[in-house]
């Protein structure tokens, strides 16, 4: 049969979904359906937790909600994102530092899209997977600095501002770090934002992992008047708020920076969703995010150390940081977490593979071969022993 010319260039999908899709193939049923183990999977639980706040079950809609949402977001959810980074980190900002996109990805998208063509990429050789379908399908400029075994995947803030061949840099990372866990804070965190933000250097910090990590971190804790800054820091409430189904997400940045975003969603987005907003502005109240502050840490801290004792018990190595809700892991002798997904999927588990997160690609070449990331962000705790069982038993299959 004579394949079809189509109008479209092709895109595959990132690479987790093509995971997601072999495994349907081989058990028959969709990643999440109640018989599956969602190891592979970026999402938090979205009921309450021990000590965490109720999730709003109703929210007020009337006919002006039903009417075109405001190009940049709406004025008392910016405002709301605003209050809350200023209590919480004691930053500076106001509601127009803030633009509110339809979840986290959508904002990093859009600020790599007008990102000025002379700058240069500087990026961890391991990241977060879609960082590397934005930075080829946008063309990007970029250069990998090295995150590995090497430096236990910690670039320090001199790897990333090192001499290279571009005179304007924009450093892109993840923090608390998917897959990894690895998280910049106190100091380190602070010399970051203090050495690149300025000048010919600009810095993007992705943060939504922000409350998993004990305290919670956020690099505007350390910027004094973010409009004379090239900071830039996206996020959403799809993990610490509870919430990813309402996609809803946000950069904050200079004032100049977000009349450029807003101008783009005058044409391009046209706004988000007036009843998601209106949800998120439940989660935003002040005694709910003063629980989350406590429990959203609390809660994964005890499901990270639990299942990262095990997991050494089980022979795995452990490069996992005090972040986020994964555990980055290498396999023992020559098992690869392609051969180990393999072995997982007849019994309706799954793990990201290290090679999807390798910013190089190198597929069969990757040094990350036998690395693995495992959520455990969407695990109920009574769900341990079943799953550690199944670990074992794939590993010593």
């Amino acid at each position: 049969m004579t394949q079809k010319s189509s109008f479209l260039t092709h895109v595959p999908p990132m690479g987790i979904y093509e995971t997601l899709y072999a495994f349907q193939n081989v058990f028959g049923a969709p990643m999440g359906e109640p018989t599956t183990h969602p190891w592979s999977q970026g999402f938090p639980l979205t009921t309450q937790l021990p000590g965490g706040p109720a999730m709003p079950e109703t929210i007020q809609v009337d006919s002006m909600d039903l009417k075109y949402p405001k190009a940049w977001g709406q004025p008392e959810l910016r405002d709301a994102i605003a209050g809350y980074y200023n209590h919480y980190y004691g930053a500076s900002i106001d509601a127009e530092n803030v633009m509110v996109f339809a979840g986290g990805r959508p904002g990093l998208i859009a600020l790599l899209l007008f990102l000025q063509q002379d700058i240069q990429i500087r990026i961890a050789s391991t990241e977060y997977t879609p960082y590397w379908d934005m930075l080829r399908l946008l063309k990007r400029n970029h250069s990998l600095v090295e995150s590995s075994e090497s430096n236990h995947f910690f670039p320090t803030a001199q790897d990333y501002l090192a001499k290279n061949d571009s005179d304007k840099n924009l450093i892109m990372l993840s923090n608390p770090c998917n897959p990894t866990g690895i998280t910049r804070n106190g100091d380190a965190l602070k010399a970051l934002v203090e050495n690149a933000s300025f000048g010919s250097t600009g810095l993007l910090v992705d943060e939504a992992y922000e409350l998993f990590h004990e305290p919670p971190v956020s690099a505007l804790a350390h910027i004094k008047n973010i409009d004379e800054s090239n900071l830039f820091v996206c996020g959403a409430a799809t993990k610490g708020l509870q919430a990813p189904g309402i996609r809803i997400g946000w950069v904050v940045a200079a004032k100049h920076h977000i009349e450029i975003l807003g101008n783009f969603s005058s044409f391009g987005m046209g706004g988000v969703s007036r009843p998601s907003q209106l949800y998120a502005l439940e989660l935003f109240k002040r005694e709910r995010t003063d629980l989350s502050h406590t429990a959203i840490p609390e809660f994964y801290a005890h499901q990270r150390n639990r299942y990262g004792n095990a997991f050494t018990d089980l022979g795995i190595e452990l490069f996992s940081g005090a972040g986020g809700f994964y555990h980055w892991c290498k396999l023992s002798g020559d098992l690869t977490a392609t051969e180990l997904n393999e072995r997982l999927f007849p019994h309706g588990a799954a793990i990201l593979k290290g090679t999807d997160c390798d910013m190089a690609r190198r597929e069969d070449q990757s040094p990350l071969q036998q690395f693995f990331r495992f959520s455990f962000g969407p695990l109920m705790p009574n769900s341990f022993e079943l799953d550690i069982q199944i670990l074992k038993n794939a590993l010593t299959q």
